[in-house]
């Protein structure tokens, strides 16, 4: 052939060769590279990939340098090249097949499930993601370009093949207008984000059984989303194949409309669809696998900033009072909840509190464990700030501010009788997934902020763009949702299911109903609280309206009015928002005397200090719980 592609037209008769090789059908083509099934003479089977405009002169001998450098990459999953050529004028890249075929002839108009869909994207995402940090970019992700054997491994060919396209020459035009090596990143930077919202097109067809707009070549799917067109690429509802919500959030992040929302990285896309996947599994542990590596090497929280004076008064207190004991531990989030996971599990209730329920007070742990107990504990932990950055560490002490704060609201809006400290725990750990995640995904924790923010609005006088609810962006980014996390840990620490109950937050769309148990109320107010405190670090114009969808959500049912929780919000006498004031604890309990019955003598509320942020709720007649059994 002389500077013409191999014709994809059938010819009756003689066989037809592209040089040496034996052209037996088109793979698939796009609006920029097509690929070919060829024989050898020896009879073996490669694809063949050739751009659809051949570069001349110059622009050939820098697509042959482009495509020979992606081409020595090596990754399992992306396509070994076993030669990279020129044929009568016309560049080409070949393959070896060697028992695979394109996931254009695996696909079904069924779709794939989304264990299988996944599965594969993570492998394409794989090698793409290790071609991106070898600042080699693919140009034209498409179906016909992903070979799959028949153990379901994937891999990606034809790196680079399309970087002589009009796309690829138009990036590097505007590279070369703006001039310095910036430039140049910064086209390497866009390569890859087109790069990963092709793969989340051909993920969202993999899902759907159909192409993305119905629009066979991934290329001009993509130039028809913002910013290039205005089409709007969403998952449908109904399918052959039921679609999860988590991933349904991956896959629809993957091809946003609002170009802030999508993955920037193939290792962000990569990162959710492999949590995704972890949590799916049971075998590896469901959510924790995420978390186990992270767990065993850094802790579940590092010890609280402060840490080191801590210990150093536990080290000197001798059997002091219960209470005062309590304050210490209180203030350290990692060390209240590693004493309520110490007493908590099985062995430790079976040989001391056997029939007594779940331990959910610090006093209660404290007298269980002994001051030796409390020191171990105290210094198992990590140190402050563990693996954290300096940023990623001051927005760790930011949310656990605003957690203390959750607690404290939730003892000013208990009902009569509830334990204050036992609210106060429970409305901690509704938050020990976002603890947790801040901890060791700290990155992740960032996007999912960002993701949860509205953007600009399109166009003047337009509302802003909504941001994600936090539950469809932890999805997207992590691949699991934040409370599932806290409960798996809380799991882990050997918690009942009663507590995992109480310390599960009311979904923001669930209705409110009356409690039918003490649990549940306790639910409520912990939830209830945590949602007071969210409405609170809104911009100020939102706070008011938020408070008073709180009031309607909750107030009928747990018996409060605005004023209440804004006084429950304040620091006395400032009309500030409290943020760090100490947790009021009842007065002085003996350490000797902390092991009175269970649901009598701790379900006696205990009168607040002065300095309470409702000392009039602490006025209390004692109440027995029923059948929740628990520590009060």
């Amino acid at each position: 052939m002389s500077a013409t592609a191999p014709d994809p037209t059938p010819r009756a008769g003689a066989p037809r060769y592209f040089g040496r090789l034996q052209l037996l059908r088109l793979l698939g083509k796009s609006q920029h590279t097509m690929s070919w099934l060829v024989a050898e003479r020896s009879g073996r089977e490669l694809m063949l990939v050739l751009p659809r405009a051949a570069p001349a002169g110059a622009g050939l001998e820098r697509w042959m340098q482009i495509v020979r450098r992606a081409a020595r990459l090596s990754h399992p999953q992306l396509a070994p090249a076993v030669d990279v050529g020129v044929q009568d004028g016309w560049p080409y890249v070949a393959y070896d097949m060697d028992g695979r075929a394109t996931l254009a002839d695996r696909l079904t108009k069924k779709g794939l499930p989304g264990v299988d869909a996944a599965t594969l994207a993570v492998q394409l995402l794989q090698g793409l993601a290790y071609a991106h940090d070898a600042s080699v970019a693919h140009g034209d992700v498409q179906l016909a370009m992903c070979l799959v054997d028949d153990q379901g491994q994937a891999c990606l060919a034809g790196l680079e093949v399309a970087c002589e396209s009009p796309a690829a020459m138009a990036l590097a035009a505007n590279a070369a207008s703006l001039g310095g090596a910036g430039s140049a990143l910064s086209t390497q930077r866009a390569a890859a984000e087109r790069d990963v919202l092709a793969l989340g097109l051909l993920l969202h067809g993999l899902l759907a059984g159909t192409p993305a707009l119905d629009e066979p070549d991934i290329g001009r799917a993509l130039v028809r989303l913002p910013p290039f067109g205005r089409e709007i690429v969403r998952l449908p509802w109904t399918g052959l194949q039921p679609i999860g919500e988590p991933l349904r959030a991956i896959v629809n992040r993957a091809t946003d409309r609002q170009e802030r929302q999508r993955y920037r990285g193939a290792r962000t896309l990569l990162r959710a669809l492999e949590g995704w996947l972890q949590t799916e599994s049971a075998a590896e542990g469901g959510v924790l696998g995420l978390l186990s590596d992270k767990l065993r090497a850094a802790g579940v929280l590092p010890a609280s900033a402060g840490a080191g004076a801590r210990a150093a008064r536990l080290a000197l207190m001798e059997r002091e009072r219960t209470n005062e004991l309590a304050e210490v531990v209180l203030d350290d989030l990692a060390l209240s909840f590693e004493l309520l996971r110490a007493v908590n599990t099985a062995q430790v209730r079976g040989a001391q509190v056997s029939g007594a329920g779940p331990v959910l007070t610090v006093r209660r742990a404290i007298a269980m464990i002994g001051m030796d107990g409390l020191r171990r504990a105290a210094s198992a932990l990590r140190p402050w700030p563990g693996p954290l950055d300096e940023a990623g560490a001051a927005e760790l002490e930011r949310l656990a501010a605003r957690c203390k704060l959750a607690g404290r609201v939730a003892m000013a809006l208990r009902p009569a009788g509830y334990d204050g400290e036992v609210v106060y725990l429970l409305t901690l750990l509704q938050n020990l997934g976002r603890l947790v995640v801040q901890y060791h995904f700290a990155d992740e924790a960032q996007q999912i902020r960002r993701l949860t923010q509205p953007g600009q609005p399109v166009r003047d006088g337009e509302p802003p763009e909504p941001g994600m609810s936090e539950e469809g962006a932890a999805y997207a980014v992590l691949g699991a949702d934040i409370d599932a996390i806290g409960q798996a840990v809380a799991r882990w620490w050997g918690l009942e299911e009663s507590v995992l109950g109480m310390i599960r937050r009311l979904a923001p769309a669930a209705s409110v109903h009356t409690p039918e148990s003490d649990d549940d109320t306790l639910r409520l107010v912990a939830s209830c609280a945590n949602e007071v405190v969210d409405a609170s670090v809104l911009p100020a114009p939102k706070v008011l309206p938020a408070l008073q969808r709180v009031v309607q959500r909750y107030g009928r049912t747990l018996d409060f009015g605005l004023k209440t929780l804004q006084e429950a919000l304040a620091e006395p006498g400032t009309g500030k928002i409290a943020q760090t004031a100490p947790m009021p604890l009842g007065p002085a309990e003996p350490l000797e005397t902390a092991t009175m019955p269970e649901h009598v003598g701790n379900a006696v509320t205990r009168s607040a200090s002065p300095g309470s942020l409702r000392a009039a709720a602490a006025m209390r007649s004692a109440r027995v719980p029923g059948a929740a059994g628990f520590e009060r």
